[in-house]
């Protein structure tokens, strides 16, 4: 994985985007820390999924519906006392 300062990336930024979509990550670094790290789309939407799902989602796509009917007879007698 190749290093560099974020005053080189910003000054090449179009060549750190290339060596991205060629499947090369590159860390930044500022003061000699790291501060972080462009990585190709893929390896990115791997651990940052670009679509979260959704429970909604989950059901509408469920083989057969749901049996929402609801039980409709009387609730058994209830005495506070």
């Amino acid at each position: 994985m190749e290093t560099m300062q974020i005053r080189e990336a910003k000054a090449s930024f179009s060549a750190l985007v290339a060596a991205a979509e060629k499947g090369q990550p590159t860390l930044v670094s500022r003061h000699g820390q790291p501060c972080a790290m462009v990585v190709p789309v893929a390896d990115g939407a791997r651990l940052y999924p670009l679509e979260m799902p959704n429970l909604a989602n989950y059901l509408l796509a469920l083989p057969e519906p749901l049996l929402t009917e609801r039980d409709t007879t009387p609730l058994r007698g209830f005495d506070f006392d």
